[in-house]
């Protein structure tokens, strides 16, 4: 059987993750969880997430057949029981998976990848459920059914890319306290190899603790269990009431797609390649806009304030250069994750030169004219410009990367 779970959250506490995690505890009598649960992280923006849109799904070998109904009751008794109903935004969603077509894992696969990449609606999520005779629960709107019934589906026929989280969890007793953890143990963990956003280096920051009211203490990404296991064990805390290793798609890019620009539609994530089109510009708050064309459509493209330094190496572009942009498109605007830049220009038009100085415009279409000799020329010249800039990879610190994002160091 496997199970799938999604939304059962909201933005002032609990967490599906958490919902999980209590429920593999009890289903432990019933039978033997197969590999790890998935922490699948679906389209990043879309408008009905609470946090971080993350779905769940628990592939377990049942001791007896026969005890299958007492599993789907123990999981729709626990989604009852715990799932924040209250929240106008929480609508959750059960799907129990048992008996696996060829026909059905292909619709799945395909289903599962939309509901990353794509906007969905319920109906399609309950049109699967019905070909296929699907156990499942949908609660209020039923929306849940899309990511529950996605991350059954990769249980089903498996992530393309994945990496590892170790989720540790709060004591109850202590959830919407301030969370109490040794900084200098964090830098310590965070020193271990085939783990990242742990903390972020250049600005100095712990970022592997979430600031909101719900149940989880910290959570350790890397490239293993292992790695996972060992930067865990130098952390210390406030006392963790469970922790579970996750199998997931954070940090696999698996919500971006490769697009030409006048393809590209809102609440989707893209890779892009153009040439800078208009200079970088700031405006009020501190985010740096840009614009890149590829000679039939253009997009302006984002470097938001709590992206910090990055804005930087933006600011260096001018038009003419190269670029590949990795991000999620809002309102018409790409929110840069990474940029590649491909190539440089070196070279601008500029006035001439004379007696030290640069010569003035005339007029329009009238040359221009040295003010302190009265020397002429007709047209701008040619110049080779140093750059402060260099080609490759840039992306955003820790602080301000995205769940599916994947950092660099997992390019090398």
């Amino acid at each position: 059987m496997i199970i799938g779970l999604d939304d059962t959250d909201s933005k002032e506490g609990m967490c599906t993750t958490y919902l999980a995690a209590v429920l593999i505890e009890k289903l432990k009598a019933f039978g033997k969880i197969e590999g790890y649960p998935l922490l699948v992280r679906l389209n990043p923006n879309i408008i009905y997430k609470t946090r971080g849109n993350a779905a769940l799904a628990i592939p377990i070998e049942l001791n007896r057949s026969g005890e299958a109904g007492t599993v789907r009751k123990i999981v729709i008794d626990l989604v009852e029981e715990m799932a924040e109903f209250s929240a106008e935004n929480t609508n959750p969603g059960v799907v129990f998976i048992e008996n696996a077509t060829g026909d059905m894992k292909k619709d799945l696969a395909r289903f599962s990848m939309r509901a990353v990449q794509d906007v969905l609606e319920i109906s399609e999520a309950e049109e699967l459920l019905s070909r296929y005779g699907i156990n499942h629960m949908g609660f209020k709107n039923k929306r849940g059914l899309i990511g529950a019934l996605a991350a059954a589906g990769f249980a089903l026929t498996g992530l393309p890319d994945h990496t590892f989280e170790l989720i540790a969890y709060r004591e109850k007793k202590r959830w919407g306290t301030p969370r109490a953890i040794d900084e200098d143990s964090v830098w310590e963990a965070a020193a271990q190899a085939d783990t990242w956003d742990t903390v972020d280096y250049e600005n100095r920051r712990i970022v592997f603790a979430p600031h909101s009211p719900d149940p989880i203490l910290f959570g350790i990404r890397g490239k293993s269990v292992s790695a996972v296991r060992r930067a865990f064990s130098f952390v210390k805390s406030e006392p963790v009431e469970r922790h579970i290793v996750y199998m997931t798609n954070q940090n696999t890019d698996m919500h971006l797609m490769k697009a030409k620009i006048s393809d590209v539609l809102d609440c989707r994530s893209y890779i892009l390649e153009g040439n800078v089109s208009k200079s970088p510009k700031t405006i009020e708050g501190g985010h740096v806009i840009f614009e890149i064309g590829d000679g039939a459509a253009a997009i302006e493209c984002a470097a938001f304030e709590p992206t910090k330094s990055f804005r930087g190496i933006i600011r260096q572009l001018r038009p003419g250069d190269q670029v590949t942009v990795y991000g999620s498109v809002k309102d018409g605007t790409l929110n840069l994750e990474k940029i590649r830049i491909r190539s440089l220009d070196f070279h601008e038009m500029r006035n001439p030169l004379c007696c030290g100085k640069r010569m003035k415009s005339v007029g329009r279409g009238q040359g221009y004219r040295c003010e302190k000799c009265g020397a002429t020329a007709k047209e701008q010249v040619d110049e080779t410009i140093k750059r402060n800039i260099s080609t490759g990879f840039y992306e955003v610190p820790p602080s301000a990367r995205r769940h599916l994002s994947k950092p660099l160091v997992r390019f090398l």
